[in-house]
């Protein structure tokens, strides 16, 4: 049975002691908010301590710093995305607008979605939003976004392989875990 490796631990520790407080400076100049900020620095240590294995660290604020933009960049993604979200349930009538419940579990759907698809570029996302969220049709999508019907086919497959591949990645380390 293998034994954690508390070394690791201890190296995120020592990262967290000496470079905390200039971190959560740095996160409160970008978002405008000390609460905030003190949420995004917790966020990246719990990202480095999630890590099966720490890459060994030359220059560790310069990697702490990376962890962190990437940590910003999703919390301003996932923000940008809650913000449409909310928009389109406005334009909703009353009646038919789903419970709380419903918006959450859709919201959640919605950030997964977006988590398979990054790393694509714009117009294959668009592509693949219209066909599978919006239910168009490859010639209605083509003329939207003015490119042609075999463009289209080439995004959605591209970004079906996209999501299929993450799946799959995600169900083989689960197992590899249990």
């Amino acid at each position: 049975m293998n034994q954690p490796d508390h070394s690791q631990d201890s190296s995120i520790e020592t990262l967290y002691l000496e470079n905390h407080r200039w971190l959560q400076g740095w996160m409160n100049k970008k978002l405008g908010c000390s609460f905030r900020a003190a949420d995004l620095m917790h966020d990246t240590f719990v990202r480095l301590l999630g890590r099966e294995q720490q890459p060994a660290m030359e220059q560790p604020s310069a990697y702490l710093m990376t962890v962190a933009k990437r940590v910003l960049v999703d919390h301003w993604r996932r923000e940008q995305l809650e913000q449409a979200y909310l928009e389109a349930l406005e334009q909703l009538p009353q009646d038919v607008a789903p419970s709380a419940e419903l918006q959450h579990e859709i919201f959640d759907t919605l950030l997964e979605i977006d988590r398979r698809l990054d790393g694509l570029p714009t117009p294959v996302k668009q592509a693949f939003l219209l066909a599978r969220l919006d239910g168009m049709k490859l010639a209605a999508i083509a003329e939207r976004l003015d490119i042609s019907q075999s463009t289209v086919k080439r995004y959605l497959v591209q970004a079906s392989a996209q999501c299929y591949f993450a799946l799959t990645l995600e169900h083989s380390s689960v197992e590899a875990d249990a």
